[in-house]
């Protein structure tokens, strides 16, 4: 039985190590779970390992928001305390607090 355990959790904000680009983890895979075409786009010197959770983000930069998909090895936690604006974070998320967002909905 194959057994992973996540560095981020839901509502934690984490920047990527690489780009400009922070955002709100909504979701987990604990392994690569995106089409070979979207892994084969990636340059092959940067292809992140597929054995790693990685992480569905409500991301942003200074141009734009966006869904990001991130491998956990690309990820940092990020402790700036500062909010994430992308306009989807109150459909699933409540105010920040203490530099995480609390989960609006039940899981099942």
């Amino acid at each position: 039985m194959l057994k992973t355990l996540a560095k981020y959790h839901l509502g934690q904000v984490v920047r990527h190590k690489k780009h400009p680009f922070r955002g709100v983890v909504f979701d987990v895979d604990p392994l690569f779970s995106n089409t070979e075409e979207w892994y084969d786009a990636i340059p092959e010197e940067a292809r992140p390992v597929k054995d790693q959770p990685f992480y569905h983000l409500l991301a942003e930069n200074d141009q734009s928001f966006y869904v990001a998909y991130v491998s956990e090895q690309n990820l940092i936690a990020d402790y700036s305390g500062q909010p994430v604006e992308h306009p989807d974070i109150p459909d699933l998320f409540g105010p920040i607090e203490d530099g995480s967002y609390p989960l609006q909905f039940q899981l099942n």
